[in-house]
């Protein structure tokens, strides 16, 4: 009898073990991971990208893991990394250069001038350098980084006349989204003011701002098309800006390790080439709509375009030897960027 109880009481044993397995395994197959999205709603990178990234996120893993991209932002632009590594979102996307603080020094890398005129190959090249040799993930305290990605070569846009020399920006009131381009722009002449995408139409709809640096499908995601009248193009681009998508730590730990390898085998590198593939062809379908639109689009004379190269000499040799002291090698970094981007500086 007292045989019989204890094989009783194994099996009940098991049954509960059996129970909470089952019970844990339900939780991990009915994890909703909710994405904060700030910009508009039909933005071809929301569309084109993270849309169809998130629906490949409850592909991969059979429907266990779904993220559910919020009709409305939880936070300001800014705010979306801080929002992530909270726990406020389980997953963003933002601009480094969004932070006010250094938190993201290494990322400048794909910020500076000349350095592709293709965003898949930037966004691939950004993701391998910066998250291989410059350590990425280290910069990205409290989240699990899934991605990084730049945008299609930076332009400068103006209402006020075509840009021939460096004296023509001197004074140009130009909206920048922070990092490199706000230090560029300085160096050149402007009087640089800061603000997210979405401020931009109003600010140059009512002359507070002059111009903006945009990417050319910026212009016509935000209705720029009757504020704007010049463009100025460098070869490589004038600037770019870096963009991360992260998860926030606790909610990535919670995700079991077959749905991990099967996320990350979406994210990184793939979802670099998916998220350049929609930039360039926005970039493509809004160079059409702008020119029938009048814009006048003008490479940068010799005399300017060097007077640009010295300047984003003057401003990677800075970042290459603040790195230095973590011992990063910028300059080394910086040439195996451009090495899988093809450009030649």
């Amino acid at each position: 009898m007292k045989l019989n109880l204890l094989n009783v009481g194994k099996t009940m044993a098991a049954v509960a073990v059996g129970a909470t397995f089952l019970t844990s395994g339900a939780v991990l197959a009915d994890t909703t991971l909710a994405m904060s999205s700030w910009l508009p709603p039909r933005h071809p990178i929301v569309v084109d990208a993270m849309r169809p990234w998130a629906e490949e996120v409850a592909e991969v893993t059979e429907g266990r893991v779904t993220v559910r991209i919020l009709a409305r932002p939880l936070g300001a632009p800014p705010a979306h990394y801080d929002m992530a590594a909270d726990g406020i979102a389980d997953i963003t996307y933002g601009l480094h250069s969004f932070t006010t603080d250094d938190r993201f020094e290494r990322s400048r890398i794909g910020q500076f001038s000349f350095l592709g005129d293709d965003a898949v190959s930037g966004s691939t090249a950004f993701w391998n350098v910066y998250s291989g040799m410059l350590d990425a993930q280290a910069e990205h305290e409290g989240v699990k980084l899934l991605g990084l990605f730049v945008h299609g070569p930076g332009v400068l846009h103006n209402n006020v006349r075509q840009i021939e020399t460096q004296a023509d920006i001197d004074g140009l009131k130009i909206r920048v989204p922070g990092g490199y381009i706000s230090d560029l722009m300085s160096d050149l002449g402007a009087e640089t003011l800061f603000m997210s995408s979405g401020e931009v139409f109003e600010k140059l709809s009512r002359g507070v701002i002059d111009g903006v640096t945009f990417t050319y499908e910026a212009v016509t995601a935000f209705n720029l098309t009757e504020d704007l009248q010049h463009t100025l193009r460098v070869p490589g681009g004038l600037y770019n800006t870096t963009w991360f998508l992260v998860m926030n730590e606790a909610a990535w730990e919670g995700i079991s390790e077959e749905d991990q390898a099967a996320i990350e085998a979406i994210s990184g590198e793939a979802f670099a080439e998916r998220v350049g593939t929609a930039w360039n062809n926005s970039d493509e379908r809004a160079l059409v709509v702008m020119e029938e639109a009048g814009i006048a689009i003008n490479d940068a004379p010799v005399e300017l375009l060097e007077a640009i190269k010295a300047m984003a000499a003057i401003r990677e040799a800075s970042w290459a030897e603040a790195i230095a002291e973590d011992g990063f090698d910028g300059e080394a970094a910086l040439a195996e960027l451009r090495d899988q981007t093809g450009v030649d500086f």
